[in-house]
C-alpha cells in the first residue's frame, strides 16, 4: 500500500513532539508526530484517529477529501504513521478528561503511512487480557502505557541509585559473566566449553566473590548493576535471571553499610513516593521468627505470633506430647475477626499450613455467644481449650489456630497464616511502606537430612565478633549458638536487600569451609584462588544487594514482579515469545562434546 505525503517523514521530517506530551499549552502550534493508530473513528467526511506513543496518546482530526489525507481511509488499529498538523483546543464539551492530551486534538495537514500491522491478538492497553498470552506476544504488551510506564520507572530508579551511589565515593565495575562453578545455595546455570571440552563455565548466582576480590584489589567502594542467574523454582517476586544493585564497601562493619544503604532507601522513596522514611528500624531474626513466624515480615497490620509451648504441656493430647517430646514447639495465631468461619473455610486453612510444611492445625472457634467448638474438644480438656483460646483471642470470640511441630515449620505455618488473613480481611494498609532491617541471624542452619551444618546466607560472612572462637575451635555442638554479622532490608513483607560483613582473614574463611563439611582439598578445588588471595593482605569488608526487579515492584505499585521486566519467563523458566529453552542440532551437540541421555529432549535438525 502506497501512502500520501508531500514530503518524506523521519528521513526528512522529523518527530518535533511526543503524541502524549501535547497540552494546552502547545495549542496553535504546527507539529510532527509519530506513532501508532490506537483507535480510529469514522463520522461521516472526518476520521479520528488516537495516535499513541510512549508517552500517551493525541486524538487527530482527518479529513480524507485532502489529497494529503488520502491514506486515511486506510488506517487500521496498530498501523504507524507519521503526521504533521496544526494543535488547537477541543470545542467547547468535547474535552476528554480521562487524557492527559484531552483538551487538545491536531488538525492533520500531512499523513504517512510508515508501516502497516496485522490484526493483533489483543488490544494493547486492556488489562483483562491473560497472563500467557501477554507474555507471547510481549512486544505488543510493551506498547501498553502501563508497561511502558514501568519499565520507565525502571530506569529513573537505576539512573538515581546510580547517582546516589557515585556521588558517595562508590565506582561502577563490571564483573564476568561466564565465571567458576561455586556453591551459593541454588543450582548453576552451566555453559559448556568448546575450546575445553567437558569443562564448563557458569553463570553467577551472584558476583560474590568477585566483589571481594575487588576490595582486595584495593577498590575500596564498588557497586554493580549486577545480572544474575538461578536454577531455582520461580514465584510471583523471583525470576531465573535477575538484577541486583550490588554493593561492597572496605574498612567498614555492619552499622557503616546499614546507614549507606539507609540513606539511598531514603531518597528513593522520598523522590518516587513523596514521603521521608526517617530511621528504619531494627528487629532481631528471633524476634522476627517468634512474632511473625517469617524472617521478611509485613509490618503493616498486626497479627502476631504467640508461643503456647508451656501452656501445652501434660495435656494428654498425643499430638502435643509427642512434638514436646521431641523438642518442638506450640505456636499459635488468633484471629477475633474470624469466629463466624465454617468448616469448610476452617478445611482450607488447613491446606494452607500443610502446604507450608505442617502436619496439621488445630482451631478453636468461639461464635458471637463466646461458645466454643474445636474438631479437638474430645482429645483436649475443656478448661485447656478455654485457656489456649482466651489466650489467642481474649474476647473469648473469634478463631484460634495452633501447630505443634519443629519451631521453623510452625513459624512458616502460621506465618503463611497470618499473610493469608491480612489480605482476606483486607487488614493490610496498602497506603503506607514499612521497612525493617532484620539483623543477628544465625549463621548456621542445620540440613537434618544431609546431617550437616549449611550456610544461612553464604560461606563468606563473618560471625559475630563475641562468636568467631566457637567457629574456630570446631564444636559442632556450640555452631547453632553462632550468630551472622549479616542483615536483610525488608519492605511491605520482601526481602528488598540483603548482605553481610565478610571473613577477611584466611584462618577464619579455613574454618567456616571446614564447618560446613568441605576437606582441605574440595575447599581449594572450589575457592583456592579465593583463599589464596585473601594471604595477601584483605581489609575488613561488608556489602549487600538489592534486588532491582523486587525494588522496582514495590515503586510500581504491582505484585508480579514480570511486569518490571521486559523480557521475563513464565513460572516454569519458559519465554512463551521466543519459545526458549529449544532444541539444539545434533552438530553443536558434537561441537560442545555433549552427548543427551537417552531419552532426555531432542536434537533440532542440522
Amino acid at each position: 500500500m502506497s501512502s500520501t505525503s508531500t514530503g518524506s517523514f523521519v528521513s526528512e521530517i522529523k518527530r518535533s513532539h511526543y503524541a502524549g506530551a501535547l497540552r494546552a499549552n502547545n495549542a496553535g502550534q504546527n507539529v510532527v508526530v509519530m506513532g501508532w493508530i490506537d483507535g480510529r473513528r469514522d463520522h461521516g467526511g472526518l476520521i479520528f484517529v488516537d495516535i499513541r506513543d510512549r508517552e500517551g496518546t493525541v486524538q487527530v482530526v482527518l479529513d480524507p477529501s485532502r489529497p494529503a489525507m488520502a491514506a486515511a481511509k486506510d488506517l487500521r488499529a496498530e498501523f504507524v504513521v507519521a503526521i504533521r498538523g496544526l494543535v488547537r483546543t477541543r470545542p467547547s464539551g468535547m474535552a476528554n478528561k480521562k487524557l492527559a492530551t484531552g483538551d487538545v486534538e491536531i488538525e492533520a495537514a500531512e499523513l504517512e503511512i510508515l508501516s502497516e500491522a496485522k490484526t493483533p491478538p489483543f488490544q494493547v492497553n486492556d488489562e483483562t487480557v491473560g497472563e500467557n498470552l501477554r507474555l507471547k506476544y510481549r512486544y505488543l504488551d510493551i506498547r501498553s502505557q502501563r508497561l511502558s510506564g514501568f519499565l520507565r520507572k525502571r530506569h529513573e530508579i537505576v539512573r538515581s541509585v546510580r547517582n546516589f551511589l557515585s556521588e558517595e565515593g562508590f565506582t561502577e565495575v563490571e564483573t564476568p559473566i561466564l565465571y567458576k562453578s561455586t556453591p551459593e545455595g541454588a543450582r548453576d546455570y552451566l555453559v559448556p566449553s568448546r575450546v575445553n571440552q567437558g569443562s564448563f563455565y557458569a553463570l553467577p548466582q551472584s558476583p560474590q566473590t568477585l566483589k571481594q576480590l575487588l576490595m582486595i584489589g584495593g577498590m575500596d567502594r564498588y557497586f554493580q548493576i549486577a545480572r544474575c542467574f538461578r536454577d531455582e523454582d520461580l514465584r510471583a517476586d523471583r525470576q531465573a535471571e535477575f538484577s541486583q544493585i550490588d554493593i561492597e564497601m572496605s574498612f567498614v562493619d555492619q552499622d557503616d553499610i546499614i546507614a549507606v544503604n539507609e540513606r539511598m532507601a531514603q531518597l528513593l522513596w522520598k523522590k518516587f513516593r513523596g514521603v521521608d522514611l526517617g530511621p528504619i528500624p531494627k528487629m532481631k531474626f528471633i524476634d522476627a521468627m517468634n512474632r511473625f513466624g517469617c524472617d521478611k515480615p509485613d509490618m503493616r497490620f498486626g497479627l502476631e505470633l504467640q508461643d503456647l509451648t508451656d501452656k501445652s504441656r501434660g495435656t494428654g493430647f498425643k499430638v502435643f506430647d509427642d512434638v514436646l517430646a521431641k523438642n518442638g514447639v506450640v505456636k499459635g495465631l488468633g484471629i477475633e475477626q474470624a469466629g463466624e468461619m465454617s468448616r469448610a473455610q476452617i478445611d482450607k486453612l488447613v491446606d494452607i499450613a500443610k502446604k507450608a510444611g505442617a502436619k496439621g492445625l488445630v482451631w478453636i472457634k468461639g461464635d458471637v455467644n463466646g461458645a466454643l467448638t474445636s474438631a479437638v474438644s474430645k482429645a483436649l480438656p475443656e478448661d485447656k481449650v478455654k485457656e489456649l483460646h482466651k489466650t489467642l483471642c481474649p474476647s473469648g470470640k473469634g478463631l484460634s489456630l495452633l501447630v505443634a511441630d519443629g519451631f521453623d515449620t510452625a513459624c512458616a505455618a502460621l506465618s503463611a497464616l497470618r499473610l493469608h488473613f491480612g489480605r482476606e480481611l483486607k487488614l493490610i494498609d496498602e497506603s503506607q511502606d514499612k521497612f525493617l532491617w532484620i539483623v543477628d541471624f544465625p549463621l548456621f542452619e542445620y540440613d537434618a537430612e544431609g546431617g550437616r551444618w549449611a550456610a544461612r546466607h553464604h560461606p563468606f560472612t563473618s560471625p559475630q565478633n563475641q562468636h568467631m572462637e566457637i567457629l574456630k575451635s570446631g564444636d559442632e555442638k556450640r555452631y547453632g549458638e553462632i550468630l551472622a554479622k549479616a542483615y536483610d532490608l525488608v519492605c511491605n513483607g520482601h526481602e528488598l536487600g540483603g548482605g553481610s560483613v565478610r571473613i577477611h582473614r584466611s584462618d577464619l574463611q579455613a574454618s567456616m569451609f571446614k564447618a560446613l563439611g568441605l576437606s582441605l582439598e574440595e575447599a581449594k578445588e572450589k575457592f583456592g584462588f579465593f583463599m589464596e588471595a585473601l594471604s595477601y593482605g584483605t581489609p575488613p569488608h561488608a556489602g549487600i544487594a538489592w534486588g532491582v526487579d523486587r525494588l522496582t515492584m514495590i515503586l510500581c505499585n504491582t505484585d508480579a514482579i514480570r511486569d518490571v521486566i521486559a523480557f521475563p519467563k513464565t513460572a516454569k523458566a519458559t519465554d512463551l515469545m521466543a519459545e526458549a529453552p529449544n532444541a539444539v542440532s545434533r552438530d553443536q551437540l558434537i561441537e560442545l562434546g555433549i552427548r543427551l541421555a537417552p531419552g532426555v529432549g531432542e536434537t533440532a535438525p542440522n
